[in-house]
């Protein structure tokens, strides 16, 4: 389930900003929001995404509801040389990048469905783990942190201290 847009006349730079802004999401609320961009990469992204969707609904028979963007890769293409003219004759070179954007789209088994295999629970459900994973161990690293710094002898009193010997001058 994927498409491909390959030697498209856009800057690889301006295109990946509009990818990273649907990467992950689902098809259908990707959709909407590039609809909602006022960006030539959002455009085009748009017809790639849709032209992925059509090759999931008619070579897999997957449902345009249940698929999300695995993947979206924008890759620099070969460089159209241009050029600036300039004083006596000359010419400052200039190159205009063009990209190739490849979509990947999953798909998200819905939550009835959990005799299905346990390794086709979808991405969201990974992510979500992981990013528990992370905040506990998080969270375990902050409370060692403060009862190792409790009984370090920087936070000690002054009272705890032996006193020092009052020199004694004539």
């Amino acid at each position: 389930m994927k498409a491909s847009l390959h030697s498209a006349r856009i800057a690889p730079k301006k295109a990946n900003i509009i990818a990273a802004l649907v990467r992950g999401m689902p098809v259908l609320a990707a959709i909407a929001a590039l609809e909602r961009t006022h960006k030539k990469a959002a455009r085009l992204v748009e017809d790639l995404l849709r032209s992925a969707v059509a090759n999931a609904t008619h070579n897999d028979k997957q449902d345009a509801e249940h698929l999300y963007i695995k993947t979206i890769i924008v890759n620099q293409g070969t460089a159209l040389r241009r050029g600036v003219p300039m004083a006596r004759g000359r010419m400052r070179p200039m190159k205009k990048f063009l990209s190739h954007i490849d979509v990947v789209l999953g798909v998200v088994v819905p939550s009835g469905e959990a005799g299905a295999a346990e390794g086709a629970t979808g991405a969201s459900q990974a992510q979500k783990n992981a990013v528990q994973r992370k905040t506990a161990s998080k969270k375990r690293a902050d409370t060692q942190g403060k009862s190792s710094s409790a009984s370090s002898p920087s936070s000690l009193s002054s009272a705890s201290r032996k006193p020092r010997k009052a020199s004694a001058s004539s």
